[in-house]
């Protein structure tokens, strides 16, 4: 088990190096298929925090953000207090059907959009929702993507606030994801820290072996190959959870 979780981190965090996104949804993909979402989404909460303040704090203008994305982050808070969805581990529908749709059109988003709408005019009233929407989907998946990650995309940041900026709703999501799991534990199972500060070392390896497939491999080629794994992923995992394979 533990040589599963090291292989699974170590491909997450190489990915995330090459591109700069995907470690959770890799992570929560390929671990759901022999471990629960709630074990799987306890083993992110180290290797996602570490990585997402790195990411976060890797620049200055932290402060500028908060004060221009706190509707967007209040909104995550509430999603995941007062979720719309089945939770993790809750609930009669299980995540992985939910996690593997999300995954499929994290993918498909990933590979058709070629220039998303300006949504600046539209953010005063649409943070809130779209954090909503994120912190409803995080606790019900254990990954924040749909819908945050397009939506910043497409407020037309510049590169280095669009990095932070995604930094700071994954760091926001991972802590309510923490404060969730610990309080909402299933059938009394404990969350292994251990075992997620064990998943942080390969999780940087991989991102230094990433950063230096970068330079190696067009960006843009690794970013279908990944897309494309998302989309196959997310099938799979839907297929095999309504039993259809």
């Amino acid at each position: 088990m533990i040589g599963f979780v090291i292989a699974v981190f170590a491909i997450a965090g190489m990915i995330k190096g090459a591109i700069g996104l995907g470690l959770p949804a890799v992570a929560m993909g390929l671990l759901t298929m022999v471990i629960s979402p709630f074990q799987a989404a306890a083993l992110l909460i180290v290797p996602s925090m570490v990585t997402n303040f790195w990411q976060l704090f890797a620049e200055g203008r932290v402060l500028q953000l908060v004060q221009r994305f706190w509707p967007l982050l209040l909104g995550i808070i509430a999603g995941s207090i007062w979720s719309v969805f089945p939770t993790l581990g809750h609930g009669e529908f299980q995540s992985e059907a939910l996690l593997g749709a999300m995954l499929a059109l994290y993918g498909l988003y990933g590979l058709c959009a070629k220039k998303l709408p300006n949504f600046a005019g539209q953010e005063k009233w649409l943070s809130p929702i779209i954090g909503y929407l994120g912190g409803a989907l995080t606790v019900a998946t254990g990954v924040v993507v749909i819908p945050v990650v397009p939506y910043l995309q497409g407020l037309q940041l510049k590169r280095d606030d669009l990095v932070q900026a995604l930094g700071l709703a994954f760091t926001t999501s991972t802590i309510c994801l923490a404060v969730f799991l610990q309080q909402n534990p299933v059938d009394n199972m404990p969350l292994d820290y251990q075992m997620s500060l064990i998943a942080l070392f390969p999780a940087l390896i991989g991102m230094w072996a990433g950063k230096k497939i970068r330079y190696r491999i067009p960006e843009q080629k690794f970013r279908k190959v990944f897309f494309a794994g998302l989309i196959a992923l997310g099938g799979y995992m839907m297929l095999h959870q309504f039993g259809w394979i």
